[in-house]
């Protein structure tokens, strides 16, 4: 237990968006803390992909950038690695974060191109690859200024994603697919374990509940304006008021209730001392479990012994509803996931099939391809493969992955060239499928 409680700040924005940053980061001294360490500053926002709300505010990552500069940060950094299935350079185009960089003079960097190096994760027992700029940041930890800008958001398979969950974008994407199951709430915690920000400021400015990813034809119920910043330098104090303000305990949050058990903060909203808005301000508890509203010829089994929500449930499930609400997209097609299917079950499947992850694969997928044929038969044999999930499922629901970009095909082609020129390390579905 600490000995002085954690302070985390719940700011309404009240029309001021400079001022509300402003009041947050210098109520948790960053001022001090680049006067100190002026030659670099890292922010880290969530632009997991450019769908409008599942990306940090590109106008609240700005007055960011503007503090830090006024503060006098010799550079700043604005970096992410976007998820997989995605490209970084894509996104930051898309989203608007390019032209807003440049406009405030910071400097890019997109985690999926260059140079990986590894990095230990001592609870999990492995190493994982990331960019050799956040390699430096954690051996220059006393040396560099490291923001963490998330957005405000439930998860379908992590409840929240906030402060801790934000980092999961500082790993390589091939090395987030191992163990994002079951075990992905120890990961979460453990990569926060060999990384933590100076300060975390949560852009609640719109959250989204019903997951992390809503699609545009359900902006209506998954939208929630609460127009509000979160705010401290104990990122879990700071995850533990958001889960709240969600209406939701730390033993219902995987990854907090992991870090809590490795000691890496506060986590009793009770020695958390919240300044600014109060708590009893935000009554409701939020769902964070996908809205029910999926193509209705599309089957799904799912397998009794294992089926993880955190990898090839939720996520399958999620890409599922925006193929289908917001592209179009043709159901027809049944999904397996899990272990300890119903043989008979199976037996009875007809017509094309995506199998999601290696449990369903290495219990059925013999059977299944011998059975159907090849053809007729799509898979993933990692957990949660976002990537060969979106192109399995495009192609299973007509949807042409390039129309899901709303620029040009040029133009998206022209980014990608210049993202594999520079070593991307990024997984993405087939542009065009056969």
């Amino acid at each position: 237990m600490p000995e002085k409680k954690a302070v985390v700040s719940i700011v309404d924005i009240k029309r001021d968006l400079p001022g509300a940053v402003a009041h947050v980061m210098d109520r948790h001294g960053v001022a001090d803390s680049i006067r100190q360490k002026p030659d670099e500053v890292y922010v880290k926002v969530n632009a997991i992909d450019f769908k409008p709300y599942v990306y940090t505010s590109v106008e609240v990552t700005g007055e960011v950038i503007d503090y830090c500069k006024r503060a006098g940060a010799r550079r700043v950094f604005l970096m992410e690695n976007a998820t997989q299935g995605n490209f970084t350079r894509l996104v930051f185009h898309v989203a608007g974060y390019d032209r807003m960089a440049a406009e405030r003079g910071a400097e890019m960097i997109f985690l999926d191109e260059g140079r990986q190096v590894p990095v230990m994760l001592p609870h999990m027992g492995y190493e994982v690859d990331v960019s050799e700029h956040v390699r430096h940041i954690i051996d220059e930890r006393d040396h560099v200024v490291y923001i963490n800008v998330p957005r405000l958001k439930t998860h379908s398979m992590t409840v929240l994603t906030a402060g801790i969950k934000n980092q999961y974008g500082l790993v390589k994407h091939k090395d987030r697919a191992r163990d994002h199951n079951y075990r992905l709430h120890e990961k979460l915690a453990d990569i926060y374990s060999v990384i933590k920000p100076d300060v975390t400021l949560v852009d609640g400015t719109v959250a989204t509940v019903y997951g992390h990813y809503p699609p545009v034809a359900l902006h209506k119920e998954s939208l929630v304006p609460f127009n509000i910043l979160v705010g401290g330098t104990d990122t879990l104090a700071v995850d533990t008021v958001c889960a709240r303000i969600f209406g939701y305990s730390v033993d219902e949050v995987g990854h907090l209730r992991e870090a809590r058990r490795m000691g890496l903060g506060c986590a009793d909203i009770d020695e958390i001392e919240v300044v600014g808005e109060p708590l009893d301000r935000f009554k409701r508890k939020y769902p964070y479990q996908l809205y029910d509203a999926f193509p209705h010829d599309v089957k799904i089994i799912r397998g009794k012994d294992r089926n993880c929500l955190e990898g090839c449930d939720a996520n399958t499930l999620a890409l599922l509803q925006v193929l289908y609400l917001d592209f179009g997209g043709k159901g027809g097609f049944t999904i397996v996931m899990g272990k300890g299917l119903d043989p008979a079950e199976i037996d009875a499947v007809e017509g094309r099939v995506f199998m999601a992850g290696p449990c369903a694969y290495d219990e059925v997928g013999a059977r299944l391809i011998t059975r159907l044929g090849k053809k007729n038969v799509l898979f993933t044999r990692e957990c949660n493969d976002l990537a060969g999930t979106t192109g399995s499922l495009n192609k299973l629901m007509k949807v042409n992955a390039i129309k899901m970009v709303p620029i040009s095909p040029l133009k998206s082609v022209s980014l990608l060239l210049k993202a594999r020129m520079n070593r991307t390390t990024a997984r993405i579905p087939p542009l065009v499928q056969f």
